[in-house]
C-alpha cells in the first residue's frame, strides 16, 4: 500500500503531537531508519525489543474497535483480552480497516491522535518505564512514560499477553 498524502506530509505525526500535548504528555519524538525486523528497530533506537510497544487496533464483533497495547517481545492473548472485553470474538482487521478506524497506516498507528478515539487496553508488561511507539507517520518512533501515557488515555491495564 503506498503511504497516504497525509502521512508522507507529516500529517499522522501533527496529530499524534497535537493529542499528546491536549493530554499534557511530554514525548520525545525521533526520526530514524526503516528497519526491517523487531530487532533492528530495537537496535537502531539504542532500545530492547520489549521497550518497542505495538499499538495494535482489534476490531470488535459489533463493528467497533479498540487499541491493545503490547509490547514487542510479546503477542497478545486472545483468550485473556476476550475475557477482559466481555466478548468471544475479536480480530486483527485488514490494513484498509485499521487505516479507515485509526487514521494512521499500519506500522504508525497509535492511540493518540486516532481520527477516533477508541478504547485501549495496555499490556500491565509495558508499565513503570519508558517505552518507545508509533508516532503517526513512517521513520519515526516516539518515546513516553508509559504510566503517564496509560493514565493519559485511561486505559485499562491489565495482562492480555503472552511471550512471542
Amino acid at each position: 500500500m503506498a503511504p497516504s498524502a497525509e502521512s508522507a506530509d507529516g500529517g499522522g505525526r501533527a496529530r499524534f503531537l497535537a493529542d499528546a500535548a491536549a493530554r499534557g504528555l511530554d514525548v520525545e519524538i525521533v526520526e530514524r531508519l526503516a528497519a526491517s525486523s523487531l530487532e533492528e528497530a530495537a537496535g537502531i533506537l539504542g532500545i530492547t525489543p520489549a521497550d518497542i510497544v505495538k499499538s495494535l487496533v482489534v476490531k470488535h464483533k459489533d463493528g467497533s474497535f479498540l487499541f491493545a497495547l503490547v509490547p514487542g517481545d510479546r503477542q497478545i492473548s486472545w483468550p485473556k483480552l476476550r475475557g477482559l472485553v466481555g466478548v468471544n470474538k475479536l480480530s486483527l482487521p485488514p490494513a484498509d480497516v485499521a487505516l479507515d478506524a485509526t487514521g494512521y497506516e499500519r506500522g504508525t498507528i497509535t492511540p493518540l491522535g486516532s481520527t477516533k478515539a477508541w478504547p485501549v487496553y495496555a499490556d500491565r508488561t509495558i508499565t513503570g518505564r519508558r517505552i518507545s511507539m508509533g508516532a503517526g507517520q513512517h521513520g519515526y518512533s516516539a518515546f513516553v512514560d508509559a504510566d503517564a501515557l496509560t493514565s493519559a488515555l485511561d486505559a485499562v491495564v491489565a495482562d492480555i499477553s503472552d511471550p512471542a
